[in-house]
């Protein structure tokens, strides 16, 4: 009986060494299932939240909205009251309500006027090499406002650009988080701008052709072109959202761009179509809303 209680002690001894041994090299560090289930199930593990609600610098990329294009002069770009990074007090932009004194020294724009969707990712190269906290997307307008309805960007295209201006991005700036705005309602702009004369005769320069040609014409060849236009922003929209979704540091506005319903104040006077500084002033606590938010 002596030895058989001896050699059941030595077999469990021997037991709990394998056991013990093999959670040890979980624990440790390894790359087994075991580890990771492990740390998923512990009740006191508390996960870092991926989006920071007070990035610390803030990076620009776009087009003529960005810009701040026609805001404060005629067919020009305004930089100072973009919604984005402008120093105007008549804005309050994004980079100066979470920034404070810092947003100049630590925000950047590098948008242009009349970019595409194809342009982007040049914009974010240099972007991402500043190691910015935050990227703001609004892109996509002038991939809608081209000279015909039939020379829009494709939606595939347009989708291929934006995956690609994501990776450029992550290839430099891994941790960098993004906001991407949806892109405007034009069919709605077009409804508000018509009605003033000095506006439309803006338009004819060449703002927009597929949405603003022949502005006053509701024959139902314009009206079939302005509708196609519209459900071509919201494939775009679409796009945004579902290539944003799939980054875990990236927030999609929900569509509120596009849903804004941009009055006369808040539209330029000068062309009826871009923001103006009050237009400028919404877009920025659109994003500001969203970004500062808990949670999605």
């Amino acid at each position: 009986m002596r030895k058989r209680s001896h050699r059941s002690r030595a077999v469990a001894a021997v037991t709990a060494a394998v056991v013990l041994g093999a959670a040890g090299c979980d624990a440790s560090g390894g790359d087994g299932p075991g580890a990771s289930g492990a740390r998923r199930a512990s009740p006191s593990a508390s996960p870092t939240p991926v989006w920071d609600t007070s990035p610390a610098s803030l990076a620009a990329v776009g087009d003529s909205i960005t810009r701040g294009f026609d805001a404060c002069s005629v067919l020009a770009d305004c930089p100072e009251v973009s919604w984005a990074t402008g120093e105007s007090g008549a804005v309050n932009s994004l980079a100066v309500r979470l920034l404070g004194a810092r947003a100049a020294t630590h925000s950047w724009n590098y948008a242009v006027s009349g970019a595409r969707m194809a342009d982007l990712p040049a914009q974010m190269a240099r972007a991402a090499a500043r190691g910015p906290a935050l990227v703001t997307v609004m892109a996509g307008a002038n991939d809608a406002c081209r000279a015909t309805a039939e020379a829009m960007t494709p939606v595939a295209d347009f989708r291929a650009g934006f995956e690609e201006s994501l990776r450029t991005l992550r290839r430099t700036a891994p941790r960098a988080q993004v906001y991407v705005a949806s892109v405007p309602n034009l069919k709605r702009l077009w409804s508000q701008g018509r009605t003033n004369v000095l506006g439309k005769q803006v338009w004819k320069l060449g703002i927009c052709p597929s949405m603003l040609g022949d502005a006053d014409a509701l024959d139902s060849a314009a009206n079939l072109r302005r509708e196609t236009v519209r459900q071509r922003v919201e494939d775009y929209n679409t796009v945004l959202e579902e290539v944003c979704a799939k980054d875990t540091r990236c927030r999609f506005d929900g569509g509120a761009v596009y849903e804004f319903r941009f009055g006369t104040d808040q539209l330029s006077h000068w062309d009826w179509f871009h923001p103006s500084t009050d237009g400028q002033a919404r877009l920025a606590e659109i994003a500001y809303r969203r970004i500062t938010a808990r949670s999605t």
